[in-house]
């Protein structure tokens, strides 16, 4: 039971590392937005990453992602913790050399789209899946790349935070040579790959031109602030390739959004929006997916209700997964999303005129909160 700051609200349902309630979020953003602004600060300051976006006025700049840095060329970080500078230059990452982990995983998996996408269901067969059902027998190639362009308090896979800076580099072409002949799809995901997408897609690239006539799918899975050039690289690398693109649409209020993920969830539907255009270029296998994880007390049926109407007005035949919460990270503290909320969420989703809902995660729903 945690009391916020503002209001003295008592609940199991407000976090004690946020301190603050969604009603006072919503209804007051600019009363609350410091002491929000210093939380997320602290979480990310334990971990050597800079608190805010680096905005040097001689900085060289950073495009790749909605932050835009500008780094100081004397050295400093950029917000996702990848990029500095060096004799006038950024460093780090690049196109040719990521910061990730990479291993495979068995197909069906448990990918968000795997209840709509060709490997765990047979969705496009014969071009773009191997089998009539799920792929049994072949794999993905699981990319994980460290950093972040959000700093979501809730974050799933918080971890990278730690490994960001301890990992070492793989190229282009050793990720693309990890495709082999039991291979049909690559998931990119993290972390985030949007700062680091220059090297996902020259991997894919390389992997395509290798992959000798095979399926080979190219997906990934991400928070949508990247630059939307490298998103029409992205995707026309997943429309042709029988890939998809998958969206965790965080929330839809941009106050609760800087809230729970410290970022403007502005470019990000922005970007859905665009992609949206690709969809009935191939409806089969979906092209686009979209998420929301239902954290108690912060992600509410509102919520939920504005953003399956911002899907619904795109296209109704998006796919939108409902994801129950497990406490991790600064949000440790909360309860599980509770089995009575996640299906009101579903029917409220399907009210909005979503014709491809579902509810992910079932084995962690709880039964109140």
């Amino acid at each position: 039971m945690a009391k916020c700051l503002y209001c003295e609200k008592e609940s199991i349902t407000i976090s004690e590392h946020l301190g603050v309630c969604i009603d006072c979020i919503r209804q007051d953003f600019k009363h609350v937005r410091s002491h929000i602004e210093k939380v997320h600060a602290d979480s990310r300051e334990k971990y050597g990453l800079p608190a805010i976006s680096p905005k040097d006025p001689n900085g060289i700049s950073c495009k790749v992602c909605v932050h835009e840095c500008r780094i100081s060329p004397i050295g400093s970080l950029s917000y996702c913790g990848l990029r500095t500078t060096k004799d006038g230059r950024l460093t780090g990452i690049s196109p040719y050399e990521g910061n990730l982990e990479w291993y495979y995983d068995a197909l069906p998996t448990n990918c968000v789209a795997d209840w709509v996408c060709p490997g765990g269901t047979g969705a496009g067969y014969p071009e773009y899946s191997y089998t009539k059902g799920p792929e049994r027998g072949y794999r993905n190639l699981s990319v994980f790349y460290n950093g972040c362009s959000f700093n979501c308090l809730f974050c799933q896979n918080w971890q990278w935070r730690i490994y960001a800076f301890k990992k070492g580099r793989v190229s282009a072409e050793e990720l693309s040579n990890r495709v082999d002949e039991y291979t049909s799809c690559i998931c990119y995901f993290g972390g985030d790959p949007a700062p680091q997408l220059p090297h996902s897609i020259r991997s894919s690239r390389l992997a395509l031109q290798k992959k000798k006539g095979r399926i080979l799918r190219i997906c990934w899975e991400t928070n949508g602030s990247m630059n939307p050039k490298l998103l029409d690289e992205i995707a026309d690398i997943s429309l042709k390739s029988g890939g998809c693109i998958k969206f965790d649409l965080k929330t839809y209020d941009e106050g609760l959004h800087q809230a729970l993920c410290g970022v403007t969830n502005k470019r990000t539907l922005e970007n859905f929006e665009k992609l949206s255009s690709y969809v009935k270029k191939r409806p089969i296998p979906p092209f686009l997916v979209a998420s929301t994880l239902l954290v108690p007390g912060y992600v509410d049926e509102q919520e939920i209700k504005n953003l399956a109407q911002f899907i619904a007005a795109l296209d109704k035949d998006i796919p939108y997964s409902l994801l129950a919460f497990y406490p991790h990270f600064y949000m440790d503290d909360l309860p599980t999303t509770s089995r009575a909320h996640a299906f009101r969420c579903l029917e409220i989703a399907k009210s909005a005129g979503l014709t491809n809902v579902r509810i992910g995660n079932v084995h962690l729903l709880g039964e109140v909160y």
